[in-house]
C-alpha cells in the first residue's frame, strides 16, 4: 500500500474504511460513524472471505480537478471505484475503463445545476451507499459532501495541487463536512492545520 493511500486511510480492508484510521483526534460521533461504514463494509463480506475492497466514490469537476483525483485514485487498485465529474471531452477520455456518473455543468453561479447536482448526489448516495467519498473540488464537490456526512459516510477532501497563499472557496466550504483533510504541500497546513501531507498528485 502506497504512502498516499494510506495517509488517506483507503486501505482496502474491512474496518479501515473510515478514513480515521489512526486519527487519534476522532471524537466519538465521528468513530461510530466510522463504525457504522465499516459494519456497512463487513455486511457485503461473502463466505470465508475477511477482506473487501472499498466502494470509493470519487466526485470532481473536470480538468485539474480531475487529473489530481486520477492520480491518487490510480493507488486504489483494490477498490471498486465509481467516478461523478463532468461529461467533457477529457473527462471521457481519461475515465473510458471507468463507471462514470455525469454532473450538471456549469456549476460557477449557477443555482439551477447546483440544484441538480444536489437532486444527483441525495439520489447516488442513498442507492449506492460508498464507503467513503473523495474530492478534489470543485463547486459540485459540496452538495456530496454535505449529504454525505448527515449519511454517516466519510469524506476526504483533497486540496489541490496550486493552492499555496490560502484555501479554495471548495476547501473552506467542504471543511466542516470532512472526515479528513490531504494536502500536497507542506505550506497548506498553515491553513489547514490537522491535515496530512500526501506530497504533489501532479
Amino acid at each position: 500500500m502506497s504512502p498516499t493511500t494510506r495517509a488517506a486511510g483507503l486501505a482496502p480492508r474491512a474496518g479501515r474504511l473510515s478514513a480515521l484510521e489512526g486519527d487519534r483526534r476522532a471524537g466519538p460521533r465521528e468513530r461510530r460513524r466510522a463504525q457504522r461504514a465499516d459494519g456497512a463494509a463487513g455486511q457485503r463480506l461473502r463466505g470465508g472471505d475477511r477482506r473487501v475492497a472499498p466502494d470509493v466514490l470519487l466526485v470532481c469537476s473536470s480538468g485539474g480537478h480531475l487529473a489530481q483525483l486520477v492520480t491518487l485514485s490510480s493507488e486504489l487498485a483494490e477498490s471498486r471505484r465509481r467516478w461523478v465529474t463532468f461529461c467533457t471531452g477529457d473527462a471521457e477520455s481519461v475515465l473510458a475503463d471507468e463507471v462514470l456518473i455525469a454532473a450538471h455543468h456549469p456549476t460557477t453561479r449557477n443555482v439551477p445545476n447546483l440544484l441538480r447536482n444536489c437532486v444527483l448526489a441525495w439520489r447516488t448516495l442513498r442507492e449506492r451507499r460508498p464507503d467513503v467519498v473523495v474530492s478534489s473540488g470543485a463547486a459540485v464537490a459540496f452538495p456530496f459532501f454535505v449529504l454525505a456526512r448527515a449519511m454517516g459516510i466519510p469524506t476526504i477532501y483533497v486540496e489541490v495541487y496550486d493552492r499555496l497563499d490560502g484555501p479554495t472557496l471548495t476547501g473552506r466550504l467542504c471543511r466542516p463536512f470532512s472526515t479528513r483533510v490531504l494536502v500536497q504541500w507542506e505550506e497548506q497546513l498553515e491553513f489547514y492545520p490537522g491535515a496530512t501531507v500526501v506530497g504533489p498528485l501532479l
